[in-house]
């Protein structure tokens, strides 16, 4: 029988906060912590010293375990693993990149690691670098994204057969029906990013928080597949981009047109235009901004509520 999230993390409640670029900082984290769940510290936004002080004031800010999320495909890496070491952090979760290249490193120093995938192939590669569970992420979440646009309902119950370490499951979930619905698949739990972007506690601007909360279907689409594929809102960034790709455009030309800064001009400074605004599909369901810890006690009411429905059939 597989390990429980909650018994894995020790934690109370099995959410797992994503841990976004230019959106999960301490504040939402220790938030979520201390609600129950597990917040991530987003570090792929962050210069190592800035990671330092959020690792910092995020201990001092909660008691219970807290996690980094560590994309790999960033620039200083080696010195955010350092980090991570020096500042005894507990949870790791290795995303966009090879498990086998740090996992023993930090598993060495008593960190328990988790990789994000998006296929059963790269979960069976997870567990043979020696990840103690991995996030099973769908086609419907924000962000970094599949290639493969396998959807959440058919990947979790894919990778849950694949593996013998807890899946999370993760994109395309806001709500305690999802959560119930992934735990059916097989998942040990959940993890939830677009949700907690309308969180008080997220760093991303106010002008992002209330563009999600007025998304429809349909208002986003997986973008970029050339270079790391992501899911955007439907802008006027995106707009030129969906050209540029649908003309034949080269990865030069991407990205010559991406530029840099592109997401935080987006998520943090507000640019509702020409910003890069990485969302998921979930985004439809979300109508109000709240605090983190309210979010994460109504996803687990509305859980509980649905699970004790099923059983009564």
């Amino acid at each position: 029988m597989k390990v429980s999230i909650s018994e894995l993390f020790k934690i109370e409640i099995p959410i797992v906060q994503a841990g976004m670029i230019w959106a999960s900082g301490w504040r939402l984290a220790s938030a979520v912590s201390n609600a129950g769940g597990l917040g991530l510290i987003g570090s792929g936004s962050m210069y190592p010293e800035v990671l330092k002080e959020h690792i910092q004031k995020c201990k001092q800010a909660t008691k219970n375990p807290f996690g980094v999320n560590l994309p790999m495909l960033y620039p200083d890496i080696d010195q955010h693993i350092q980090t991570i070491i020096e500042e005894k952090v507990p949870i790791v979760f290795t995303s966009a990149g090879n498990p086998v290249t740090h996992t023993t490193k930090l598993k060495e120093h008593g960190i328990i690691v988790v990789h994000v995938v998006s296929s059963s192939k790269f979960a069976v590669k997870a567990q043979e670098a020696g990840c103690d569970a991995v996030v099973a992420e769908g086609f419907e979440a924000g962000g970094h994204n599949g290639r493969e646009e396998t959807t959440t309902m058919v990947l979790i119950p894919s990778v849950c057969k694949a593996v013998d370490i807890p899946v999370i499951a993760a994109g395309g979930i806001a709500t305690g029906k999802q959560m119930l619905a992934a735990t059916v698949l097989g998942a040990a739990g959940v993890q939830i990013g677009s949700r907690f972007i309308a969180s008080e506690e997220a760093s991303s601007h106010i002008n992002f928080k209330n563009t999600v909360i007025h998304l429809k279907e349909g208002d986003t689409q997986l973008s970029l597949k050339q270079l790391t594929p992501v899911r955007l809102i439907k802008n006027d960034f995106f707009t030129q981009i969906n050209q540029a790709e649908l003309q034949g455009a080269s990865k030069e030309d991407l990205l010559q047109i991406l530029g840099r800064g592109r997401a935080k001009k987006g998520m943090f400074e507000g640019d509702l235009t020409q910003g890069e605004l990485e969302i998921g599909q979930a985004s439809c369901l979300i109508d109000k901004i709240m605090p983190a810890a309210a979010i994460v006690k109504e996803i687990w009411k509305d859980y509980q509520e649905e699970l004790t429905l099923l059983r009564r059939y």
